[in-house]
């Protein structure tokens, strides 16, 4: 586990890693320590389990699940923590993601798992910061510093003149 890790960032699989890359660029630039892992739900559920308990004890307070098709990821972790599960719907499938989508957003009452749009591997991270940041002044800082930052290219933009 990485010491200080306060985000773990979990994909289903290996194809997984080029999208999810946003997320952990995105939490490396806030600061936010995290821990990436391969685990499948359906082909590695005891390695999954055990994961998910190591990184409660090492202070992992939100989890980022990345998943395609089925998508059972997000929902198998927040079925094993009370921690917050963002999940982030993965292209592919009979839908182009849709379907993986749904699969996440609609979580049976009582097993809630946040869920962003498909692919949307920043939002996620961001999320997940935005979740630390009420009880990290610092963090808090350096969101509010990232959101001006954006405003600020905007503003920069040469066909925004005017606006």
């Amino acid at each position: 586990m990485t010491p200080g890790a306060r985000v773990a960032v979990i994909v289903g699989s290996r194809s997984d890693l080029p999208v999810m890359e946003a997320a952990t660029d995105t939490l490396r630039d806030l600061g936010v320590a995290f821990e990436l892992r391969v685990i499948s739900a359906h082909r590695a559920p005891a390695l999954l389990e055990r994961f998910i308990a190591e990184a409660e004890d090492a202070g992992v307070t939100v989890f980022i699940a990345a998943a395609g098709l089925a998508a059972h990821l997000p929902g198998v972790i927040a079925s094993r923590t009370t921690r917050p599960v963002i999940g982030v719907p993965m292209k592919g499938g009979v839908s182009d993601g849709l379907d993986a989508l749904l699969s996440i957003v609609q979580m049976p009452k009582g097993v809630p798992v946040a869920t962003v749009g498909v692919g949307n591997a920043t939002n996620a991270a961001l999320l997940a910061a935005q979740v630390l940041a009420q009880s990290d002044p610092d963090l808090a800082a350096r969101l509010i510093a990232h959101r001006q930052a954006q405003a600020q290219a905007i503003l920069d933009d040469p066909t925004n003149a005017g606006a």
